[in-house]
């Protein structure tokens, strides 16, 4: 697996060899961020990576110009790996890595964040729960987006706080974009 473009572009990334971490691959990952190319600004934004798995998403988005990136990954494995990339991209300072699962995280409230990305385990029974935590915190500043990656069956609608959509369709996958409502 490698970084698609900006300041890494072409280098390698380690993950996992086992299916306990589902990599966003090459295409899903240049879709993604083709579609956030229209959105945000990537220049000094502050990511949050949940269920990182390799750091993937994290790593691209340093890669074109985010200013920094917190990982969160329970699995002490996949961390290893995201740490190994860090050092290996000489991106150590632009980085957190945090060991711990990403709802304790969520429900601690740890800081603000423009972008915010999770791919959470299809069997994972709390993915419905994540946007409204993340937008009712505060943790996704004004104008941000939230990307949740997850089983096609789940399907999200809009509420007060977020706006579900749009919606990709990659094979089993489904990844959807939420964002604060506009108020006219």
């Amino acid at each position: 697996m490698r970084i698609i473009t900006g300041l890494y572009r072409g280098r390698a990334i380690k993950t996992v060899d086992d299916l306990s971490v589902r990599p966003a691959t090459e295409r899903v990952r240049q879709t993604l961020f083709n579609m956030l190319a229209n959105r945000v600004d990537f220049e000094g934004i502050a990511v949050l990576d949940l269920f990182a798995g390799s750091g993937s998403l994290g790593l691209e988005a340093l890669s074109r110009g985010a200013g920094r990136v917190t990982f969160v990954e329970e699995s002490e494995e996949a961390v290893g790996y995201i740490e190994e990339n860090a050092r290996a991209l000489d991106c150590e300072d632009a980085v957190e890595i945090l060991t711990m699962d990403a709802m304790s995280f969520l429900n601690a409230r740890h800081g603000t964040y423009d972008l915010v990305f999770a791919d959470p385990p299809y069997s994972f029974d709390k993915t419905g729960q994540i946007p409204g935590l993340l937008f009712g915190s505060g943790m996704i500043e004004p104008g941000g987006y939230l990307l949740i990656e997850h089983a096609k069956d789940l399907r999200f609608e809009n509420t007060p706080l977020y706006v579900a959509g749009p919606e990709k369709k990659f094979g089993r996958t489904l990844v959807t974009f939420f964002h604060q409502p506009v108020n006219l």
